[in-house]
């Protein structure tokens, strides 16, 4: 089975993207969904993560304060490299027995920073979904209710889409135009197809 790797910058509207390709019969596997279950209440992540940041990032019914854990390592980087350290092995050994269960030609793992995970090697293709700027901007202050400073630092904190686009196999353009989306995923939905067949996968 191939394994596709879809990323891209937040807003860039890689739920969108997933849906259109889930109603195409492929299972999506959610690299942000596992990290969630990973962190509910008395789970060894939640765990390993209290005991390094302390009861400071638990709300009061002793839950996952993901605003005030989000904070923290937003403004230290060394921080966030010791959450990624505590939950990116989880999250791709759960990644990994999910694709294997999977069935089809080909399965896609939705991983937003997968690049800067550094395991775009885990997958047989990296699917790239693009968007300008201000269009991500834009889509992210409307679902959020951010402001537009910290977006952009949260973009200006990922690897940028240059670097995205430079390591893409295949790009989806989702600037706002459906029916242009839907062709697109229509294309790569029957080249992974034919990809699957060829490779054997």
């Amino acid at each position: 089975m191939l394994k596709i790797g879809m990323t891209g910058g937040i807003g860039c509207g890689k739920t969108v993207v997933a849906e259109r390709f889930e109603k195409k019969g492929i299972e999506i596997i959610d690299a942000d969904q596992i990290s969630h279950s990973l962190t509910q209440p008395n789970s060894p992540g939640l765990a390993k993560i209290v005991k390094y940041f302390g009861a400071p990032v638990l709300d009061a019914e002793g839950n996952l304060d993901r605003a005030a854990l989000r904070k923290i390592v937003f403004d230290a980087p060394q921080e966030r490299k010791q959450l990624e350290a505590i939950l990116h092995p989880m999250v791709f050994e759960k990644i990994a027995d999910r694709a294997m269960k999977a069935s089809g030609s080909y399965c896609m793992i939705c991983v937003p920073l997968l690049l800067e995970t550094g395991r775009s090697a885990d997958f047989d293709r990296i699917l790239v979904v693009d968007c300008p700027v201000e269009i991500q901007v834009r889509r992210t202050r409307k679902r959020d209710r951010v402001d537009e400073l910290q977006i952009r630092r949260i973009i200006q904190s990922q690897s940028s889409r240059k670097e995205k686009l430079t390591a893409a196999n295949d790009v989806i353009i989702n600037d706002g135009d459906l029916s242009l989306l839907d062709n697109q995923v229509e294309k790569l939905h029957n080249f992974y197809l034919d990809l699957a067949k060829t490779t054997g996968s």
